[in-house]
Order: C-alpha cells, then sequence, then structure tokens
C-alpha cells in the first residue's frame, strides 16, 4: 500500500527500509515498486547518502583508459608518455591520476642537460647534412663556367666590392678588398682572363693588430700563389676595448688588398662595362 506523508517515524520507517533495499543492490525502481514510494522527491530522500549498486551505473567508454592512465601513472610514467601511448588528452590524463604521487625523475639534472644536448646535436648534425645536400647540388647546376659568365661575375664583384672613383676625388686605380677566400680567388682568376701580368699585382694584408698576423700573410700567399715576401707591410686595425670582436681565433684572416700596377685604364674600361650592364638593364625595366 502507498504510504503517504505521515510522522517522522514513519520517514524513520521508510528510510530504514529503502536504505537496507539499496545496500541489497536494489536500484530506485525496485526501492519505488517495493515501498509503493511514487514521489521522487521523497524517493531520492530516503536513499539519500547511499551509493547507487556498480551494476546500475552506465558504462563509461574511457573507464578502462583511466584505469590503464592510473597503472601507468604508479609505474613512473610522466604525462606525455600516458598521452601518447594512449591517445587521449592531456587533460583526461591529468584528471585521472592528479591523486596519485608524482614519480621520481628518470634523470638528474646534469643526466636531463646532457640529453637535451645530444638532441639538439643531433638535430643540428641532420640540418647541416641537409644544408650539404642543398649546396652540392647547386654547385652541380653551375657546371662549367665560361669565359663570358666569368668575365660577367668578375665585373659584378669588382664593382660590388672594389674601389671606385668619385666625380670629386678621381682615383683610376683597380683596388680590390675582401675577406673572402672564394671571392678573392675568382677575382684573382678574372684578372687572369683580362690578361693583367702577375707582376702588376700588389698584396697587402688588413687584419686587427690582435690577430696573427704572420700566419694571415701566410694563408693569402698561398692561397694567391706567390711568396709572403711579395707582400706589402699590413696595415693594423687599432683595438677598441669597448668592441667585442667575433671575428677570432684561427679561421680569422683579416682581409686581403689586392691592387693593380699603372690600373688606369683598367678601371676606366670597368666603369665603362659597368655602365654598359646598367644601360641594359634600365632598358629591360621600361
Amino acid at each position: 500500500m502507498a504510504h503517504p506523508p505521515g510522522t517522522p517515524t514513519d520517514f524513520d520507517t521508510l528510510r530504514d527500509r529503502a536504505v537496507a533495499l539499496r545496500r541489497a543492490g536494489h536500484s530506485l525502481r525496485q526501492i519505488r515498486d517495493e515501498l509503493k514510494v511514487y514521489n521522487n522527491d521523497l524517493l531520492n530522500r530516503l536513499v539519500k547518502g547511499e551509493p547507487p549498486p556498480p551494476w546500475t551505473r552506465r558504462p563509461n567508454a574511457k573507464d578502462d583508459l583511466r584505469e590503464r592512465a592510473r597503472e601507468l601513472r604508479l609505474r613512473g610514467w610522466t604525462y606525455d608518455r600516458i598521452e601518447a601511448e594512449l591517445g587521449c588528452s592531456r587533460s583526461s590524463v591529468s584528471l585521472w591520476v592528479r591523486d596519485l604521487p608524482r614519480p621520481r625523475p628518470r634523470y638528474t639534472q646534469e643526466e636531463q642537460q646532457a640529453l637535451m644536448q645530444a638532441g639538439l646535436a643531433r638535430l643540428r648534425d641532420a640540418r647541416n647534412e641537409e644544408l650539404k645536400c642543398i649546396k652540392d647540388s647547386a654547385a652541380q647546376e653551375i657546371a662549367g663556367l665560361s669565359d663570358r659568365e666569368l668575365f660577367m661575375t668578375g665585373l659584378a664583384l669588382y664593382w660590388a666590392e672594389g674601389s671606385k672613383s668619385k666625380p670629386y676625388d678621381r682615383r683610376e686605380r683597380a683596388v680590390f678588398v675582401n675577406s673572402d677566400p672564394g671571392v678573392i680567388q675568382v677575382y684573382l682568376a678574372w684578372l687572369d682572363l683580362l690578361e693583367v701580368s702577375r707582376d702588376r699585382l700588389g698584396f697587402r694584408v688588413l687584419i686587427h693588430e690582435t690577430a696573427d698576423v704572420d700566419a694571415a700573410c701566410r694563408y693569402w700567399a698561398q692561397l694567391a700563389g706567390v711568396e709572403v715576401s711579395a707582400f706589402a707591410k699590413p696595415t693594423l686595425k687599432r683595438h677598441n676595448p669597448k668592441t667585442v670582436r667575433k671575428n677570432t681565433g684561427g679561421s680569422y684572416h683579416g682581409c686581403l688588398v689586392v691592387t693593380v700596377a699603372r690600373s688606369a685604364d683598367l678601371y676606366n674600361r670597368i666603369e665603362g662595362w659597368w655602365n654598359g650592364i646598367v644601360t641594359h638593364a634600365r632598358a629591360r625595366l621600361r
């Protein structure tokens, strides 16, 4: 029979029976039918504080993942490893295992630093190898260099790096300064192409005073294929204590200055050749 609201004694009796049924594994529907209590509010009050039996809970698709995540965390796995292993979000992993103790670090701080440096070294090596392949492939595209191509290349090099006369200061001399050994070699090959004899060339090293000047002179002499005795006195750059120099060490050789004696005619031809290039370039821009 139905039990209408009555005295506190009636409620307590109903609650005792409801709790007993709940603990025996009954669902709310079964308790309702057994006690004939059809008021949902009253029914919930009767079983308040008593968890539903496991069989009434809806299955959760992530229950297995949660248990696996907790198992891995107890084995010392990090959030990142668990996330990668289970294919779930970091927020889910954090929610599932946040009550578990933090695992001890697998590596000391020194070991972690060493691993990081080793990883960076591998990345640099891989990148360097990739760049080498790109450069080697590009070098193959050049194949051979015709005299015409060398002529145009050397002319552009000179106009970019060589000394130039100004309207207010005409110095019609071919003087070339550069620190790149490849650029120097291309320039010397260009002068050979123009049939400028080597006995007309003068060499001088321009370098910082704190560098190994003698070693630099030997380096450039070997590159140019001349004796060190053919070099003029080096020009030294004075040291500024406020400046932090980066061009130091054994790879620093300063700059090589290459001058051509009796070069007024050569310089004016260079200027004319360059003007011809500019004229054609302007025509293409129209």
